[in-house]
């Protein structure tokens, strides 16, 4: 179900830094999580700041704009009422950036004071490597069943040197309430073997690909040798699921 990822197009991709926000909820339960960067006291005040500032500086611009409309039709056009609506305008149209700026500022001064933390973040998401993993789940539903859900996190490119991950539902079985508990636990921990050794696999592959790679590239990083190296993992790839196919590994 869903496409597959091929563990060869994300060697020598770096983990993006989406994975340590927006993205975090896509990658698996066995990564783990990174620290979380505290805020200050000071955080909120000037995030507050920066949201008294984008309030002001739309109603500010408001008066200004209307200011300039009022002045113009009573006393003509002319410099004066063209510079407020103009000037008011500019305040609109720019009054969330206080918001931002605001934000960046706080984070940028918890970075500083927590410099260990965000280092062991940086550590962290430098060891996120880009293969496909498989993970099991349970939910009980309203009406007392349980479901299980196996769930696919597999990476997918964000922008030309940076991968992400994403996350679907490869199977949802869903069992009756008055289904023995022993036989619904002993499924759940089927597929969590099955999932175990499908996200082994993949990371068999990525890391046969990514040896070929770094072979390949023997510490030149221009463009060609790049492509090059590219073209050797999959090559390697190629070799290992050819042979597996000749003779399949054993599996549990």
């Amino acid at each position: 179900m869903g496409e597959v990822s091929n563990p060869a197009e994300f060697v020598g991709f770096e983990p993006d830094d989406r994975l340590l926000g927006d993205d975090l909820d896509k990658l698996p339960e066995a990564l783990g999580r990174p620290e979380v960067i505290p805020h200050g006291r000071a955080h909120g005040g000037i995030v507050g700041a920066g949201a008294m500032l984008t309030a002001a500086s739309l109603v500010v611009g408001v008066l200004l704009v209307l200011l300039g409309v009022i002045d113009a039709i009573t006393s003509g056009i002319d410099a004066a009422p063209i510079v407020a609506v103009v000037l008011g305008a500019l305040l609109i149209s720019t009054h969330w950036g206080w918001v931002h700026v605001a934000e960046l500022t706080a984070n940028s001064l918890e970075g500083r004071s927590n410099a260990e933390i965000v280092d062991r973040r940086r550590q962290w998401l430098a060891s996120i490597e880009p293969y496909t993993h498989y993970e099991v789940s349970t939910e009980v539903q309203d009406d007392g069943s349980i479901a299980i859900y196996t769930l696919r996190h597999r990476p997918v490119h964000a922008g030309e040197t940076h991968f992400t991950f994403i996350q679907e539902t490869q199977r949802r079985e869903m069992h009756p309430p008055d289904e023995p508990a022993a036989t619904v636990t002993e499924r759940a921990e089927t597929l969590r073997r099955e999932a175990a050794l499908a996200t082994e696999r993949e990371h068999e592959q990525y890391q046969i690909a990514a040896d070929a790679y770094e072979a390949a590239l023997l510490g030149r990083e221009d463009d060609e040798q790049r492509r090059l190296a590219q073209r050797a993992a999959s090559e390697a790839l190629s070799r290992q699921i050819n042979s597996n196919l000749r003779d399949p590994p054993l599996v549990e």
